[in-house]
């Protein structure tokens, strides 16, 4: 298999790099889409051999299916990444040797996080699963504001071997990033719309398990709620076995960042209840 690539970037220098190198070998037809970066990024991408294009961003899901409308992509498969996620060696020599002509539509890929430098082997999130990987014309980014997922149409599988997502920005820029995507997601909780979302099925494919799972936890009590996901990733899924490093992720992550967005939900229902 030889997969045209597409990579999201914004500010991206520190990190493209390594991404870059990590599908070097697998295929000649890479693709930068840039929404205004004003670092090197795009100097980085074009001294790299990618073909660097700029579209400005309204959202992941609106960016991704642009790319896919519009892109002369080359060939019969797509691999879609970020600029912080590389392909291990392991996974880059799996998806070389995958048959172009099998019956599968799509294959999910591992994710493993690395942040502050460290791989986190815990907390229940080692890996994640993600739709990246899947035949032109059988895939498509979903529709939401925040978490978006690729939705595949045909027959998938899952691959073993994981991908890196190398959180490199400082916790400046993270915390700044996350506060603007807890208003993505107050706005995506609000909306109360299915169209053109995976729905979650607690027997379904890996995504709409954990879709599932985030329903549950939509449905639990507000600011209760980020108390119970930080206990059941830090303690009982061992996220304090991944050091400083891992403290720092999981207290922001799973605590200070839900709590965020339900601070944020009851702002507007507050706001909502007074205006009547």
């Amino acid at each position: 298999m030889k997969p045209s690539v597409v990579i999201l970037t914004f500010n991206s220098s520190d990190s493209l790099p390594a991404t870059l190198a990590s599908v070097r070998a697998l295929t000649d037809d890479i693709h930068v889409v840039d929404s205004g970066s004003s670092d090197d990024t795009v100097a980085l991408a074009t001294q790299a051999g990618a073909q660097v294009v700029s579209h400005p961003f309204a959202s992941y899901g609106a960016q991704r299916n642009w790319a896919i409308d519009t892109l002369p992509l080359r060939y019969a498969w797509q691999l879609h990444l970020d600029a912080d996620e590389r392909l291990t060696p392991e996974l880059q020599q799996e998806i070389a040797v995958l048959p172009e002509d099998g019956p599968l539509a799509g294959y999910y890929l591992p994710r493993l996080l690395q942040f502050m430098g460290r791989v986190l082997r815990h907390g229940g999130m080692s890996p994640t699963w993600h739709m990246r990987l899947f035949r032109t014309g059988q895939g498509r980014c979903e529709a939401r504001e925040y978490d978006q997922h690729f939705l595949c149409t045909g027959a998938t599988a899952q691959l073993h071997h994981p991908m890196i997502d190398d959180i490199r920005m400082s916790l400046s820029e993270w915390t700044y990033r996350h506060n603007r995507w807890s208003d993505a997601e107050v706005r995506e909780m609000l909306a109360e719309t299915s169209e053109g979302r995976i729905q979650g099925r607690m027997l379904g494919n890996v995504v709409e398990r954990k879709r599932f799972l985030r329903d549950l936890y939509n449905g639990a009590p507000l600011f209760t709620r980020p108390f119970l996901l930080f206990g059941y990733r830090f303690f009982v899924r061992l996220g304090f076995l991944d050091g400083t490093e891992g403290f720092i992720f999981w207290v922001l992550q799973t605590f200070w960042f839900r709590f965020l967005v339900d601070a944020k939900l009851y702002e507007r229902r507050k706001a909502g209840s007074s205006s009547r």
